[in-house]
């Protein structure tokens, strides 16, 4: 007899997966389509540091067709034609303002990019990738009242839950900073995403695992989790050939006993995105090579969750 599970979101899976929800809210298939709009970051410019965030290196993650020197519409359909050439075709998409802080700017700026990018035809919303400390109160109501109409999601890059490796990665904010900004985005009706790196030097397992019972007290709708890489021309780099032994590079099998771990103990209202990144080899400067793509990377983590009896929530308690 096979006897299928059915979860508290309501499918056969072992966690909370953010593309079935995706797709039953969507009703047919959607595709992201990334804008580089010519943003920065104030731990870039000055205001709160130099040299950005210290694995960051924005070319590892932009698709060739995203450039500042083209207009958003451009960057939009040019982004279209990329995707039905190496995807299969999508229904609908969504303009994903991704490179740097997407909300770094005044609200008339932002509200005539945002605008430019819903007038396209073939898009159907927005997701706005950006940090916490750039967001105010005057921005967050407008885009609730853009909500409306629109389907938009807010995505904070947190990173980590403790101060000290927020500074140590030069991030400019602390986690109350994200606390603040995920609270005043949800409490508005904003869908709101975070964005969170395993692996930072400094950082064991045992506090990645604990910090699921922080993370799940935030009114998150979902979660992207990747493991560090490192990118080649990043501090994050040079930091490493340094101080080697302040880093934990984990092999595949240790990631997905970790991220396994990790998920049994989050809560299962938190729909989750992703599990792992990947950059192009071209990029890396990393002595791990696990020559997989994340679609392969999130089916072994299902098969894990299998094996150990585990899913998400398992061994969540409210406070």
């Amino acid at each position: 007899m096979i006897i299928t599970l059915t979860y508290p979101w309501g499918s056969g899976r072992r966690y909370n997966a953010y593309s079935d929800w995706f797709t039953a809210r969507f009703g047919k298939r959607v595709q992201k389509v990334s804008i580089n709009a010519g943003f920065t970051c104030p731990n870039r410019d000055g205001s709160k540091g130099t040299g950005g965030c210290t694995y960051c290196n924005n070319n590892a993650f932009s698709p060739s067709y995203c450039s500042p020197d083209l207009s958003v519409t451009e960057q939009i359909s040019r982004g279209i034609e990329f995707h039905k050439k190496r995807y299969r075709r999508a229904d609908t998409y969504l303009a994903y303002f991704q490179a740097y802080s997407n909300t770094y700017a005044g609200i008339e700026h932002l509200m005539e990019l945002y605008s430019e990018a819903l007038a396209h035809p073939s898009v159907e919303g927005l997701v706005i990738g950006t940090r916490p400390d750039c967001v105010n109160d005057e921005l967050l109501d407008w885009l609730a009242e853009l909500g409306r109409k629109h389907f938009i999601i807010v995505e904070y890059g947190i990173e980590s839950v403790n101060d000290q490796t927020l500074q140590k990665i030069n991030r400019g904010h602390d986690f109350a900073a994200s606390v603040r900004a995920v609270n005043d985005t949800s409490v508005r009706g904003i869908l709101t995403g975070a964005h969170f790196i395993f692996g930072l030097p400094g950082e064991t397992k045992e506090q990645i695992i604990e910090s699921a019972s922080l993370i799940s007290e935030l009114p998150v709708n979902s979660i992207k989790i990747h493991q560090l890489q490192l990118i080649k021309d990043t501090a994050m780099v040079a930091l490493y050939e340094a101080h080697p032994e302040q880093f934990e590079l984990y092999s595949l099998n240790e990631y997905l006993d970790l991220i396994t771990n990790f998920a049994a103990r989050l809560n299962p209202s938190i729909m989750i995105e992703r599990i792992s990144g990947e950059a192009p080899p071209r990029m890396l400067a990393d002595p791990r090579e696990w020559h997989l793509r994340s679609g392969e990377i999130l089916a072994l983590f299902e098969e894990r969750l299998a094996d150990l009896d585990l899913w998400q929530g398992k061994y969540y308690r409210t406070k």
